[in-house]
């Protein structure tokens, strides 16, 4: 709930934001001179760009908690088999040993989208993001039914 919240918070400031850069391009534009209307273009080119990236980055964390609904409903979620240090940080050999079971089963189903859920929880917590993000992709592409893989699982 604190995650969905600091989530809604950032989101709203970033779309303020977003609507003061916004009218500052339009202020530009109105002022009519070859300079600052190619500014206020300029300028407007970046709540674009912001609005975009937040939208797709809303869709994808949309889709993500379908999906894990969705396991935990089924009972399918990852356990919490990690051990931590005592600040609570997630231990590294830990994580690495749960990342390789998490791997060799989704070598074993690279079709079955609850794999590459649970492999990207452990990529995650592994602090791989970007790979975490990825495999929650295709996690996604598979169960909506846009993706079929028959490949190995690439680190």
């Amino acid at each position: 709930m604190r995650a969905k919240l600091t989530y809604a918070v950032t989101a709203a400031v970033l779309v303020v934001y977003f609507v003061l850069v916004g009218s500052r391009g339009v202020m530009l534009i109105q002022q009519g001179t070859a300079l600052t209307v190619a500014f206020g273009c300029a300028v407007l080119v970046l709540p674009v760009i912001g609005v975009w990236f937040l939208w797709q980055n809303t869709r994808f964390v949309t889709k993500a908690n379908r999906l894990a609904a969705e396991l935990e409903a089924e009972g399918g979620l990852p356990v919490d088999e990690l051990k931590r240090t005592p600040g609570g940080r997630i231990d590294r050999d830990s994580a690495d040993a749960v990342f390789a079971r998490r791997r060799e089963e989704t070598e074993d189903s690279p079709d079955d989208w609850r794999c590459w859920f649970r492999l990207a929880v452990a990529y995650h917590d592994a602090r791989d993001t970007p790979r975490a993000r990825k495999a929650m992709q295709r996690a996604i592409a598979l169960r909506e039914g846009r993706y079929a893989t028959g490949g190995p699982v690439r680190n």
